[in-house]
């Protein structure tokens, strides 16, 4: 549902900002008001993007359908059905915004941009933090880089096997960083792919009216592997491993990170299974994450977990004193000695200080972070929500032990070395084939926290109850430990489900997460294991959580996608888990738009209402509110938010990835996990849902990126969107360059199926096709969006 009525304008905004934030325009429309309040709502001031499916916008306003590269033509509103639902539909390799704006490059993969100038931007930029210098005028730029992925290198972990021929398909980091780039998967190669993860420090400035990067000696990168020389000082065989080449930036350097909090002492020191107490090699698989209003920012160490295949990466089991199970055999862990206990973190750098020495926090706990969003104001606690992106993740709190003196203080980094962190229980809503609202409690994860874990029939008893089976029998992940639910070693997890649960689960209930840890720290170091252990709810790939400006007491979260997978099984009486019929427009389990109403004035308190503000899915499905897979949210100056999809590269399109971009299926008869419908929706895209004018609450395109890409990372800073554009040709070749064509089965807004023929290029060559090379290298690259017309403002 993409048009919000009335309660539902209320309940996404809440009821206290609407009155004043909407009058007399909105408020007016969907509160009821006269004809004459109507006609003077404003315009939404651009042209939306026009996108492959159908939206309602398309209906009510004018879009802008690209032909090519700065090319395009307005189409009207769409008042007959064949101009709503288009019969041909061809996506363009670039960033396509509406012709009221423009964008530009502003950073890429490879730019010497550092004081050393063998050093290099990073790949797969994906949060992006401002902290300003000189207001909107001059700040530095910080850019998360989140991992490595072919076309880079057929090395890259997941390269399809029909790419790796070099003589057919080649490798861009050659290319863009010059022909000695390590052609060989040994140190030098795993070293790099570290190196081209973790962070870039930049600092840019407006140059007619574009941001620009300009040379400054605290321009620097804080990457997979600064402080390697500190490995000098072990005592076992990483002794010798202080550098990954001959380069200059290759030499182990003594740049370290340290930890703060419950870890570091009862674990990092305690147990010292690397010999380096607290101190820490590096900061890596670096997603999303924050800006303080102190003006740091905070990093989110999100995928860590390496295997035989996903090699970039260190151990994520650990034992129940907090340490690491083992090394990995493969991974970079075991090449340069990574211990895995000291990653899965959030990590504070401070853009403007050379000398601030990045830290882990270990009290906001060990998963695979995903983002944070602070709430910090004087006189009170600091809170800070987070989300745990993986299938079955949890969404979390952090309350400070101490207050804000002042927002803008450095000191309150200091409030993050102590608190609790909490994790969400969601009380199922009376009815959850209709997962609408319902209430909830914060769990504290201390050791005399009580176990009790959702067993795994009830997780999955709404999908069992529409289609007679559950998938992966609603898995739920618990420590293992000896002598309990017949195991015989200590540390890693144990997979507890429908299969077992009546044996199993006796063993972890009714004690407390003392039985099971020997520390507050080892706790923190198994935080997600332990969330499960305490009866925290399994969700849908938490990606974005965002405080409302307008009223903190509530938190926008995105769920990106509800499908169960090998870390767990989202509880389905609060997600849709899969399609449960096989009607045509059955509800889509493509994520959704949720939102956290805290009980208590200041949000440090343990109860909460939970909301459903829009489900995944399309427009002519129940409850689709028009895209699929939210990610990144984002709120504008006027409080407006935004948001850019996480659509899985291997379906955009309806093709999958490889050279031989192969058709997947798409039939809308289909019933269980049917994630190929993400390929109706095109290429990943940011849209906008204004909170004012005769379009509010309305689902608005206002960019799509070039094909096999990912958006992310909006910051807004004046009158320029700041956004990352992350793997464009992701997996897929980018020379010879080749168009698919596919017929893609779609719903219509009423539910009916129609079809359209899809061609899309297989790879992509931006941004180096818009400057005169058509068969370049794709770059990830840092973005600025802004208006055409000279003192405007974003919207």
């Amino acid at each position: 549902m993409t048009h919000l009525n009335r309660r539902q304008l209320l309940t996404f905004f809440g009821a206290s900002a609407v009155t004043t934030a909407l009058a007399p325009t909105a408020l007016n429309r969907f509160l009821g008001g006269t004809d004459a309040a109507l006609a003077a709502d404003k315009p939404l001031g651009f042209t939306p993007v026009r996108l492959p499916h159908s939206l309602p916008i398309f209906k009510e306003t004018p879009t802008y359908l690209a032909s090519s590269i700065g090319v395009g033509s307005t189409l009207p509103k769409a008042t007959a059905f064949e101009q709503l639902h288009l019969n041909t539909y061809s996506p363009i390799d670039d960033v396509v915004v509406p012709p009221e704006y423009e964008r530009y490059v502003i950073v890429s993969w490879g730019d010497r941009v550092f004081p050393n100038k063998e050093e290099y931007f990073g790949y797969n930029c994906d949060y992006t933090g401002y902290v300003p210098i000189r207001e909107e005028e001059e700040g530095w730029l910080w850019v998360n880089h989140e991992y490595v992925s072919y076309p880079m290198s057929r090395f890259a972990p997941d390269t399809p096997a029909d790419v790796k021929d070099t003589s057919l398909y080649p490798e861009s980091a050659p290319v863009v960083l010059g022909a000695d780039f390590p052609n060989t998967l040994d140190r030098t190669l795993r070293g790099e792919f570290l190196y081209n993860l973790g962070g870039s420090i930049v600092r840019i400035k407006k140059q007619n009216d574009r941001y620009q990067p300009i040379s400054d000696r605290k321009n620097r990168r804080i990457h997979g592997l600064s402080g390697l020389g500190i490995n000098a000082s072990r005592k076992d065989s990483y002794a010798s491993i202080t550098s990954w080449g001959n380069k200059s930036y290759q030499k182990g350097d003594q740049n370290y990170l340290i930890g703060t909090g419950p870890a570091v002492k009862d674990v990092f020191e305690a147990v010292n299974t690397d010999g380096l107490g607290n101190r820490i090699i590096g900061t890596a698989y670096n997603c999303s994450g924050g800006t303080t209003p102190w003006g740091t920012v905070l990093s989110a160490e999100e995928n860590f977990q390496g295997s035989a295949d996903f090699f970039i990466g260190v151990t994520e089991s650990v034992k129940p004193n907090g340490s690491q199970t083992s090394y990995t055999a493969g991974t970079t862990g075991a090449e340069f000695g990574l211990v895995g206990e000291k990653y899965g973190w959030m990590v504070e750098i401070d853009p403007a200080d050379p000398n601030f020495r990045p830290r882990k926090h270990t009290a906001l706990g060990r998963f695979r972070h995903e983002n944070i969003t602070v709430r910090a104001e004087a006189g009170r606690k600091l809170v800070a929500y987070m989300g745990d992106d993986r299938r079955g993740g949890h969404t979390w709190k952090f309350v400070s032990n101490g207050t804000v003196s002042n927002a803008k203080s450095k000191a309150n980094s200091r409030l993050f070395e102590n608190g609790v962190l909490y994790v969400a229980k969601f009380n199922p809503p009376s009815n959850p084939r209709r997962p609408d609202e319902g209430t909830g409690e914060w769990i504290p994860l201390t050791l005399q926290t009580p176990t009790n874990p959702i067993s795994p029939s009830v997780l999955s008893s709404v999908e069992f109850q529409a289609l007679g089976v559950a998938q992966r029998s609603g898995r739920l992940p618990l420590p293992r430990r000896n002598g309990v639910a017949g195991q015989t070693s200590d540390g890693g997890t144990f997979n507890c489900d429908t299969t077992n649960e009546a044996t199993a689960l006796s063993g972890y209930r009714n004690k407390t997460l003392a039985n099971f840890y020997s520390s507050q720290g080892a706790i923190l170091c198994d935080a997600f294991l332990a969330a499960n252990l305490a009866g925290g709810t399994p969700t849908a790939r938490p990606e974005d959580l965002e405080i409302n400006p307008k009223n903190p007491r509530e938190v926008f979260i995105a769920y990106t996608d509800g499908a169960p997978g090998g870390d767990g099984y989202p509880d389905s009486r609060i997600f849709v888990v899969a399609k449960y019929s096989g009607g045509n427009n059955d509800t889509q389990q493509s994520g959704g738009l949720y939102k956290i109403i805290e009980d208590s004035a200041d949000s440090t308190g343990r109860t909460f209402k939970w909301k459903r503000l829009e489900q995944g899915g399309e427009a002519g499905s129940i409850d689709g509110a028009g895209f699929a897979n939210v990610d990144n949210l984002a709120f504008d100056q006027k409080g407006n938010i935004w948001g850019v999809t996480d659509m899985s590269t291997g379906l955009h399109n309806g093709f999958e990835v490889g050279a031989a971009g192969k058709v997947t299926e798409i039939s809308h008869a289909q019933a269980g996990n049917v994630s190929n419908y993400v390929g109706i929706f095109g290429n990943n895209w940011l849209f906008y849902i204004p909170l004012k004018g005769q379009h509010a609450g309305q689902v608005v395109p206002f960019a799509y990126g070039p094909p096999r890409c990912e958006m992310t990372g909006p910051t807004f800073v004046g009158n320029t969107l700041i956004l990352s554009v992350q793997h464009p040709s992701e997996d897929c070749p980018y020379q010879p360059q080749v168009n698919l064509t596919r017929s893609v089965e779609m719903l219509a807004l009423n539910g009916s199926i129609v079809y359209q023929t899809r061609t899309v290029p297989r790879g992509s060559n931006w941004p180096s096709n818009l400057k005169g090379n058509p068969n370049g290298a794709p770059k990830p690259s840092v973005i600025g969006i802004r208006p055409k017309k000279s003192g405007a403002k974003f919207v």
